[in-house]
């Protein structure tokens, strides 16, 4: 669901992407290790089992991102994408998580966040927070919505879409399916 655009912009977060990097390398070598070693059902239940938590962890982590285009911005939550057009659109602001406001809902996305030492520092008024702390990212990208918003509104239509993670719902099905089967006849 990438723009084709080489206008489009995306945002996510950098540590979770690095967390689920992590966890994702370290599920592949627990998958690997059971290939090489533990080959029978109860290896299969193990593998599939490793397999849920490794889509978990990508749909937890990783997956969460705001894309912003000339045509829409897209929003990828954890289960579910928002595709809303530019004349759609009434607002933005950041609470915890980024929020866009539309005629007819309100979209939270998870792509961007606050981290709450930032919110406890801003809150108390000590020390002052630094260019990149995650509230001055996230206004940059409130601007950079605010900017797609007003350049690109009388150019967009259509109704705002959303779409359930198909690919990542299935593999949790999948491997589900295959753990169930495996507990079965071991």
């Amino acid at each position: 669901m990438k723009s084709k655009s080489p206008e489009s912009e995306q945002y996510l977060s950098a540590s979770n992407r690095i967390t689920g990097v992590i966890v994702l390398v370290i599920g592949a070598l627990g998958l690997l290790d059971i290939v090489l070693e533990w080959r029978t059902l109860t290896g299969l239940l193990v593998a599939s089992i490793i397999g849920i938590f490794m889509v978990l962890a990508y749909v937890g982590l990783m997956r969460p991102s705001v894309t912003l285009s000339p045509e829409h911005l897209l929003l990828r939550n954890h289960l579910r994408d928002h595709l809303i057009p530019w004349s759609k659109v009434t607002g933005v602001d950041v609470t915890d998580i980024l929020r866009v406001h539309a005629a007819d809902a309100k979209y939270r996305a998870p792509g961007v966040q606050l981290v709450m030492r930032d919110l406890r520092k801003q809150r108390v008024g000590g020390r002052k927070l630094s260019a990149d702390s995650s509230i001055s990212k996230a206004d940059f990208v409130v601007n950079r919505i605010e900017y797609h918003q007003e350049q690109y509104a009388a150019k967009s239509e259509g109704d705002a879409i959303t779409r359930w993670a198909r690919p990542e719902l299935i593999a949790i099905g999948v491997l589900a399916v295959i753990a169930a089967v495996a507990a079965l006849f071991r």
